[in-house]
């Protein structure tokens, strides 16, 4: 006797196909012990009718769970439960008691509580997200994906997918990297000089953990990527905020005694401005004074649609002095998480070590797949959709600011993908962005960009990267309406 067909429901909120839930369905509850080793699955025709699936749907999961060893055919029998399925644990789960460890004492390092906002997890769902970072699925070749994914899994190189690197990186990563990302930054770099990491904000980690001590001094532009500040905060070295003007980072105001200079010099974060070429070399003058290392995050560089980029201040460096991070995350999509670092050998060493230790190395498969993605040509298709697609958003969205009468505090030069918008004084964007949400907007504040204790609350960040063009005039007149009627002192 089959079992019930009424024991198996899809859940209404799962994600992935619908074969894939059935899978996950059934295999859950072999697990958890609902269906024993020997039981008899419901026919295929039944449960489609049940679930109001296609039959074909249900037959391909059975199939695949069969392949795995979880059910096995019985000819004409159907399908059951296979004596080799993975058995539910033998011993009673006990409810857990009430912990009896004071954490606050335990812990030795707090890291809750930085600056690092949250941004909200239903944001796909709403009309009119200008949020920051994210892809928009659209402008991407799934397809060209999927294919490079394949290749990757493929017999040739499935040894490159299941060896261990141990400090190593996929050489047709670094390969293409040193060979084509890298000099159109102005960069020549050999493999030995790169190491690839999980993002950006990861070599970030990697670069403060291996060149910061307790005494030792780091700078840092304000307003800035706040994740940075937390990383340099969690540090415990001592940190010096540098205010920025229209050109970015001041040489001239970094203190005697700096050590490591973390700067944003081709889109300053958050405010898009571009240090201009004399104060790239000033600012690699003053490091030189002060016998500093310079970090210098190139962030968002592949968005240049207007006109092409400046070197990165890293091709100015003759004394090794920069050290280079660049990311994937914004040109392909932020899931990824793959990024890297560039810099002096004794440096990348050092940071070889540490992801060693830490991580061993980012996963082969993922580094293959994108050095096919990378080498075949689909990366540069991406960036010219990706490009032209921004460019007319970024019309659209600059004629409505204007329109609406909102104040624009920072724009690219080269392209990008977000304004820097400033709101009247007394306006509180935190309060802003909540009171949006409801209407289906989502914004950035401003406030976690500044360093200080009481940082300004009227700068806020609007992009374009995940919202169609379509939507922006009405998701910028809602944001307007919502300024005007909140209470403040009038002064743009």
């Amino acid at each position: 006797m089959a079992a019930p067909v009424e024991t198996f429901f899809l859940d209404q909120d799962a994600q992935g196909t619908l074969q894939a839930q059935i899978q996950q369905m059934i295999a859950e509850a072999i697990l958890s012990g609902r269906l024993p080793r020997g039981e008899k699955l419901p026919s295929t025709r039944r449960l489609s009718a049940h679930l109001g699936v296609s039959r074909i749907t249900v037959t391909l999961a059975y199939t695949e769970l069969q392949a795995n060893d979880y059910l096995t055919s019985k000819g004409r029998s159907g399908f059951y439960v296979s004596e080799n399925a993975p058995e539910p644990p033998s011993f009673k789960l006990r409810e857990r008691g009430e912990d009896t460890v004071d954490w606050q004492r335990a812990i030795g390092t707090n890291f809750t509580g930085g600056c690092t906002p949250t941004k909200p997890l239903e944001w796909r769902r709403m009309k009119y997200p200008f949020i920051y970072g994210q892809a928009d699925p659209t402008l991407f070749d799934h397809n060209a994906w999927r294919l490079c994914a394949l290749r990757a899994l493929g017999q040739k190189d499935h040894p490159a997918m299941m060896r261990d690197y141990y400090d190593q990186d996929d050489p047709q990563l670094t390969e293409f990297i040193a060979r084509h990302i890298l000099p159109r930054r102005g960069i020549l770099a050999r493999p030995e000089e790169i190491l690839i990491t999980l993002g950006a904000q990861n070599a970030l980690w990697l670069s403060a953990q291996v060149l910061l001590t307790q005494r030792r001094t780091a700078a840092i532009e304000d307003p800035c990527y706040y994740s940075l500040r937390d990383i340099l905060t969690q540090s415990r070295c001592h940190l010096v905020k540098i205010p920025v003007d229209r050109d970015g980072l001041p040489p001239d105001a970094l203190p005697d005694g700096t050590d490591v200079i973390y700067t944003t010099p081709s889109h300053q974060s958050p405010t898009t401005a571009t240090m201009p070429i004399d104060r790239r070399k000033a600012l690699l003058n003053r490091a030189r004074e002060l016998d500093a290392v310079v970090v210098e995050d190139d962030y968002d560089f592949e968005m240049s649609f207007l006109k092409p980029p400046m070197p990165a201040l890293k091709s100015l460096d003759r004394e090794g002095r920069v050290i280079y991070v660049g990311s994937f995350s914004k040109s392909l999509f932020p899931g990824l998480r793959l990024g890297f670092l560039v810099g002096s050998e004794p440096f990348i060493r050092e940071a070889r070590a540490l992801r060693s230790a830490v991580l061993r190395h980012p996963p082969g498969l993922i580094q293959r797949t994108v050095a096919y993605f990378l080498s075949l040509g689909h990366y540069d298709a991406l960036i010219r959709r990706i490009g032209s697609a921004y460019h007319e958003r970024r019309d659209v969205m600059n004629q409505a600011i204007e329109d609406a009468g909102l104040t624009i505090a920072g724009r690219g030069v080269f392209g990008g993908s977000a304004f820097w918008m400033r709101a009247p004084e007394g306006v509180d964007t935190r309060g802003l962005a909540a009171a949006l949400q409801a209407k289906d907007v989502v914004i950035e504040p401003g406030a976690p960009f500044f360093g200080d204790d009481a940082p300004p609350t009227n700068f806020y960040r609007l992009a374009y990267s995940s919202i169609p063009a379509s939507r922006i005039p009405k998701g910028i007149s809602l944001i307007a309406e919502a300024i005007a009627a909140t209470p403040h002192t009038g002064v743009k």
